[in-house]
């Protein structure tokens, strides 16, 4: 490899990353995160599923009418519905693409499936041709074919499939390990297979798609773009199905920071890195471990003395990349308890949001209300406290007050009011601990009963006045919902998180509702 490759990031956090347990957003989350995602200058957003149900349909076409710098896409399967559907979907976007798939390996055709290897190309070929019509009344538009399961096909039969897609009018073939089997040693040596058996995957784009169950998605991915891919479907902070898909963030450092090696580049703003990441986790509630590379509180520290003393001399002895290139170094104060409104409206727009004058009043008072307890806003504050306002604003249920009494000798006593459209719900209890008899009063008040599965505290930035962050998992009717919330009181955002925890289980349910109806409307006629 002479000359410098160009890879696409194809950022399927929204579609393959929300079917984490529990990372379900709503509309208004999906489109803050789509609209960071186009700030850090992916090639790609997968925006979701849009026949999954008439709320993800929404969802993918508010993102493919409002965000503007990247391509727009919607999955559907093999199916004329899915097409024509995702096509619906995504039809507005600047460039819009369709993205539909079926499975090529031997298990999944009998198991999964149930089609013959006959049926499975006539399929493409059916499927690829409509999508590609579709598209061909866009300029912009395109169309991507992936063969669910690729790394476990006949490479022979996978490669009649990916000609076929090629021909119906596939620009991008996506070969995907979907249930994380591969070794990036055996995955390089099957893309050139590939290539080798399918002399069409040189005219077009070649993706691929790595599932974490080995916990070798960037690495397979990493060794499919040696091979000759130009395009890696990837997720912030790697979430996604079961133990998730490559993560963005490593796939990107690695290749800019062994461009040499790779021979390639992309086009993501990476200074964004940390900023998209902390988003994806607080919408999601899925904590960021300490440890993850490029992202995580640790991954610029140094304990040892010996690399301390290193990087005090030249920090090339121990950083291979600088924190500044991923946006972490920017936790410096930025506004005071005497900066007014036009100061915090221009410093929010540095961040991506742009808010109402109702909107930014709000979160004016609540920036007020910072600065009057903490001697320093920084950007992670006001991150965590105007992203919250911003999404609650989404809520069938709103925390309004509550009241908890507790100590050594008595019961803990908790009395909570939450706003349920427009009208005041009161709950109460009485349990054995403080957090438990919170959350119980709140049970009470929604009118739904969860089981805490996860609890985690942690501080925001630094000092004793520091935001507290709480995250919660609560079971509902054997599902799991996450919930995250900030505040200076640990029991408020406790309360907080729960309430948004219960949100996500009453949006989901109601989806299922409407996908229940839609079915049997579907079946009586």
């Amino acid at each position: 490899m002479s000359t410098t490759r160009y890879i696409r990031i194809f950022d399927t956090t929204l579609r393959d990353g929300e079917q984490a347990p529990g990372a379900s957003m709503n509309r208004a989350e999906k489109l803050e995160v789509a609209r960071q995602l186009a700030k850090l200058q992916v090639d790609v957003i997968e925006a979701g599923f849009p026949v999954a149900s008439p709320d993800d349909f929404d969802a993918v076409r508010a993102i493919a009418r409002e965000v503007e710098g990247a391509r727009v896409c919607g999955l559907a399967r093999a199916i004329e519905n899915d097409v024509r559907v995702c096509w619906d979907a995504v039809r507005h976007a600047e460039a819009p693409r369709i993205h539909t798939f079926i499975s090529t390996s031997a298990v999944h055709m009998k198991y999964q499936i149930r089609k013959t290897p006959d049926e499975v190309k006539a399929d493409t070929r059916a499927m690829v041709t409509l999508a590609a019509e579709l598209a061909a009344t866009r300029a912009e538009a395109d169309v991507e074919f992936s063969a669910m399961d690729a790394s476990r096909s006949e490479p022979e039969f996978l490669a009649e499939v990916l000609g076929i897609a090629v021909e119906a009018g596939a620009t991008t073939i996506n070969i995907p390990d979907t249930v994380g089997y591969a070794q990036p040693l055996e995955f390089g040596d099957f893309i050139r297979e590939l290539y080798r058996l399918c002399p069409a995957l040189a005219d077009v784009t070649v993706s691929c798609h790595c599932h974490d169950d080995l916990g070798l998605a960037v690495a397979n991915s990493l060794a499919a773009v040696r091979a000759g891919a130009t395009q890696v479907e990837c997720a912030v902070n790697g979430i996604g199905e079961r133990a998730g898909n490559a993560s963005l963030e490593e796939v990107v450092m690695a290749i800019r920071t062994r461009g040499d090696y790779f021979a390639a580049e992309t086009g993501v703003k990476t200074d964004e890195i940390a900023r998209t990441s902390r988003l994806v986790s607080n919408v999601t509630g899925y904590a960021i471990q300490p440890n993850k590379a490029i992202v995580g509180r640790n991954a610029f520290a140094h304990e040892s003395g010996i690399h301390q003393d290193g990087i005090l001399k030249e920090a090339s002895t121990f950083e291979i990349m600088r924190a500044a290139d991923v946006g972490l170094a920017e936790s410096d104060l930025v506004l005071g308890k005497h900066s007014g409104r036009h100061a915090l409206r221009a410093k929010l727009a540095d961040l991506g949001y742009e808010l109402s004058d109702a909107e930014l009043d709000e979160a004016f008072r609540r920036f007020k209300d910072v600065a009057d307890k903490k001697k320093e806003v920084t950007l992670l504050d006001l991150e965590a406290l105007v992203g919250e306002e911003i999404r609650e604003r989404q809520d069938l249920f709103t925390l309004r007050s509550f009241v908890s009494q507790s100590g050594s000798a008595i019961i803990p006593t908790s009395q909570v009011e939450i706003e349920v459209r427009g009208r005041v719900r009161r709950g109460k209890s009485f349990s054995n601990g403080t957090v438990e008899s919170v959350f119980k009063a709140i049970d009470d008040a929604v009118r739904m009963k969860g089981s805490l599965a996860d609890y985690q505290v942690r501080a925001i930035s630094e000092g004793k006045d520091a935001l507290a962050e709480v995250r919660v998992a609560v079971t509902v009717n054997g599902e799991t919902y996450n919930g995250q919330a900030v505040s200076f009181d640990v029991m408020e955002a406790s309360a907080k998180a729960y309430v948004r925890a219960m949100n996500n289980a009453a949006g989901a349910q109601g989806r299922e509702r409407l996908q229940a109806r839609a079915a049997a409307t579907a079946k009586g006629q």
